[in-house]
């Protein structure tokens, strides 16, 4: 039984975990739960036996120097708590558990049951686990960011996909699976990111991973400096494409393909999720929690339908603008435009038709203007194989 002595007990706590290596492409994920642990000043409880699971001649160990006096670290996995006082903005509270770590050489199922050691006796409600994959995606749009999960009733309930990846996986996908067969719910969170640039760090990846966890969990995430780094690294690679014109073709090309597969994207469910999570960061006051802002965004305020001209149920602008034409259309046959028309108005002492009649056009044109869908959408990762040995990756499990 594991002993967690001086540990309070936790509200409502969620276990985040990352782990370098194979399912960590530019850093993304390790950083994305690193950010969580120095933004809420987590305090470390645990660590795992390093000798238990990793091979010291692949994951060697460091040297540094504190003070004059040398010191040794082992690669290992840590375990650490933070509170949040006021996770949602309306003064509710609740706990995370931050796991971060080193993909372990060895013993992964010893290592997977000793996680859910610490779950179970922690009474974590929900594990999430954040993973990063190269594939073929520009820089120069939005993160695709899915979450998948092999829980059917968790998929509905989190808009979540199920998994159908089949194929060589990582810790990643071994600890999801355990969790799966041992009761507790379980979702995972894939950033892709572009293989042509997947040094680390990625802190447009580690942003986009940050927003969606903040969507899944409905925890306010202080962002920092991180929406500046995103679009600092973003202006970096763009120089540097822009010196390589085979590199900016093959961007270009990179961009047609994904905004042709976006296209069936833009989607009015898209546009309202993005609408809902400004209306719940602008209800809970002002903050540093600034979103990704290096893609296409979200219009601030929708106009309610009756505001909106053509398109609503019943009799539409359109309709109104053919009655006030017949309406002022004068009976003698005379022509009811030009200057004559306008002056026979004016003497009858129908000027206000007139002026009803110019409006009713001005708004038959700005519904049709509005009439258009906006672009929007999720960005989604096209499926293919998870990450592999020399750092290129696909799928997600």
């Amino acid at each position: 039984m594991i002993e967690l002595e001086g540990l309070p007990e936790l509200v409502d706590p969620v276990m985040v975990c990352a782990f370098e290596g194979w399912n960590d492409a530019g850093d993304a994920a390790s950083s994305a739960v690193g950010h969580l642990d120095r933004e809420w000043k987590g305090e470390v409880f645990a660590s795992l036996d390093a000798e238990d699971y990793y091979d010291f001649q692949v994951n060697r160990p460091t040297v540094t120097l504190h003070g004059g006096v040398r010191k040794v670290t082992w690669p290992t996995t840590q375990l650490s708590a933070v509170r949040i006082a006021d996770a949602d903005g309306k003064g509710h509270p609740r706990d995370l558990v931050l796991v971060r770590g080193i993909e372990p050489s060895m013993r992964w199922r010893s290592f997977c049951n000793e996680i859910l050691g610490f779950a179970h006796e922690l009474g974590v409600e929900l594990v999430v686990l954040v993973g990063a994959l190269l594939g073929d995606t520009p820089h120069t749009r939005p993160v695709p960011v899915t979450g998948v999960t092999s829980d059917p009733e968790l998929a509905e309930a989190m808009d979540l996909e199920e998994t159908r990846y089949e194929g060589p996986t990582g810790i990643v996908g071994i600890l999801q699976e355990a969790c799966t067969h041992a009761g507790v719910p379980t979702a995972s969170l894939w950033a892709a990111v572009p293989h042509y640039v997947s040094q680390p760090p990625n802190p447009k990846a580690t942003l986009a991973l940050l927003n969606r966890l903040d969507d899944l969990i409905d925890v306010r995430i202080p962002l920092g400096d991180l929406p500046e780094d995103a679009r600092a690294w973003q202006l970096g690679v763009d120089q540097l494409a822009a010196e390589d014109t085979e590199v900016a073709e093959y961007v270009q090309t990179l961009e047609e393909a994904r905004d042709t597969a976006e296209l069936p994207e833009a989607s009015g469910e898209a546009i309202a999720r993005e609408f809902e999570r400004y209306l719940r960061r602008r209800d809970t006051g002002p903050g540093p929690y600034l979103r990704d802002l290096s893609g296409p965004q979200p219009f601030p305020d929708l106009p309610a339908p009756e505001e909106r001209g053509a398109g609503g149920k019943g009799k539409g602008t359109a309709d109104a603008a053919d009655e006030a034409d017949e309406a002022a259309e004068p009976e003698n046959g005379a022509p009811d435009h030009g200057e004559d028309a306008g002056e026979d108005a004016e003497d009858s002492g129908d000027s206000g038709d007139a002026e009803g009649d110019g409006d009713t056009r001005d708004t038959r044109d700005g519904g049709d203007a509005d009439s258009g869908d906006a672009d929007g959408g999720t960005d989604r990762p096209a499926d293919g194989d998870e990450p592999g040995g020399d750092g290129r990756a696909g799928g997600k499990d």
